[in-house]
């Protein structure tokens, strides 16, 4: 009995971190070919100041969310560090995250580095959310800091 309640307690935190990646992975915003941020390279952001797309061939998985890397030098920059390069709020809409706390398809050429990290915004039909963003971004921000969070708890 006791060498069975020791092996649940071993069990346990591997099989919930494979629940916990499925989980994140339905709530990042990921493209039909299941790749992030539309296929663009998280670390061109930081690294380049601009975005890049990604090359299909060159991607790695961090906990069950795939991206795209422009070179293989990328995809090693983001290995040792991800958390730095994942986009906010899983790669939905900054704003949108804010201002309503929906899941709103971003523009991945439409960015915003705050504290060397990468916000996404919706652009397009002449709605560019990062205009609204830089209008109200203090309390848009700590709205869509606690909006993200019912997403990532559930």
């Amino acid at each position: 009995m006791k060498l069975m309640y020791l092996f649940l307690l071993l069990a346990i935190p591997f099989m919930s971190d494979a629940q916990t990646d499925a989980q994140r992975a339905k709530n990042f915003n990921i493209n039909s070919k299941g790749i992030a941020i539309e296929g663009y390279d998280p670390v061109a952001y930081l690294a380049n100041q601009k975005a890049v797309k990604g090359d299909e061939a060159i991607t790695y998985t961090y906990k069950g969310v795939k991206y795209a890397f422009a070179s293989s030098a990328n995809r090693e920059k983001f290995k040792a560090n991800p958390a730095i390069y994942e986009p906010m709020y899983g790669g939905w809409c900054a704003y949108a995250m804010g201002n309503t706390g929906e899941k709103v398809e971003i523009d991945p050429e439409t960015f915003k580095i705050i504290n060397g990290r990468v916000y996404l915004f919706y652009n397009f039909y002449f709605n560019n959310t990062l205009k609204s963003w830089n209008k109200n971004e203090g309390p848009l921000k700590q709205k869509a800091d606690s909006n993200w969070q019912k997403f990532i708890t559930k």
